[in-house]
């Protein structure tokens, strides 16, 4: 099943991709029982907005090993994880604004993103599925000068748009060994496998869950693989997941 979350005339929903070309509205929120309202919209006349405004976003970082190296690092022994603002999140379609004043390198990192589906916490590995709602596609677009100055992650990572996420939540895919690209203009820079993450999803959520209290909605962003590269002003970044979907967004400059 496909969750998204739309506008159409003003009002926003959450709906179901029921085939290529339309939404069954959902009438309330997506977590518990999917209730229909009865009421289709054509996919073409909507506007597909971040399928979740989480309460907090958490990222993983060098996940990858091939990235951790790349990064001038070796991978680390358990999860390395940092915090992203809610206020960072966009949807498909939007733009990236780049913050040219305070910064002259902005990358993109493509990721798996989980979406949590229940309120939980100190959730053992081996139950991890049961508090997923599904998976998302998302950018976690970093500043990298900022990050090398700071040392630590908050401002480089924290800006207003700096977490595209989409198009929609996927509810019934095993994340366990998937394809994920990112592609700029076109042009494929990273490459990859979901299966190469150092820390499994079930770990990840686990080692989360016993710091912070997991809400409905809330996302995580699993960590991003090698590849990771500078976009301009003009740019057009895509980050694709097999069975998952495709996540597209234009860079422009902040106003």
């Amino acid at each position: 099943m496909r969750i998204v979350r739309f506008a159409s005339d003003g009002e926003v929903s959450f709906g179901v991709i029921d085939d290529e070309e339309s939404i069954s509205a959902i009438s309330a929120h997506p977590f518990g029982e999917i209730k229909l309202t009865g009421i289709r919209y054509p996919l073409a006349d909507v506007r597909l907005l971040a399928p979740m405004l989480p309460s907090k976003v958490i990222a993983v970082g060098k996940n990858y090993a091939d990235h951790a190296r790349e990064m001038g690092g070796e991978p680390p022994a358990e999860p390395l994880i940092f915090m992203k603002p809610s206020t960072a999140v966009i949807g498909p379609a939007e733009a990236i604004a780049y913050p040219e004043k305070l910064s002259s390198r902005v990358d993109y990192e493509g990721e798996l993103a989980i979406v949590i589906g229940r309120l939980c916490r100190e959730v053992p590995a081996a139950r991890a599925a049961d508090v997923i709602f599904g998976y998302t596609c998302a950018n976690d677009v970093t500043a990298r000068d900022l990050q090398k100055r700071d040392v630590q992650y908050t401002r480089a990572k924290g800006f207003d748009t700096f977490c595209p996420l989409g198009p929609w939540i996927t509810t019934d895919v095993d994340p366990s060994d998937l394809r994920i690209q990112t592609s700029l203009n076109g042009q494929v820079r990273q490459d990859s496998r979901t299966s190469k993450m150092i820390h499994s999803i079930p770990t990840l959520i686990e080692y989360i869950s016993q710091v912070m209290t997991l809400l409905p909605g809330d996302v995580i962003l699993t960590g991003t693989p090698e590849g990771v590269g500078p976009m301009e002003v003009g740019d057009e970044v895509s980050v694709t997941i097999e069975s998952v979907g495709t996540l597209s967004n234009r860079v422009l400059a902040r106003d």
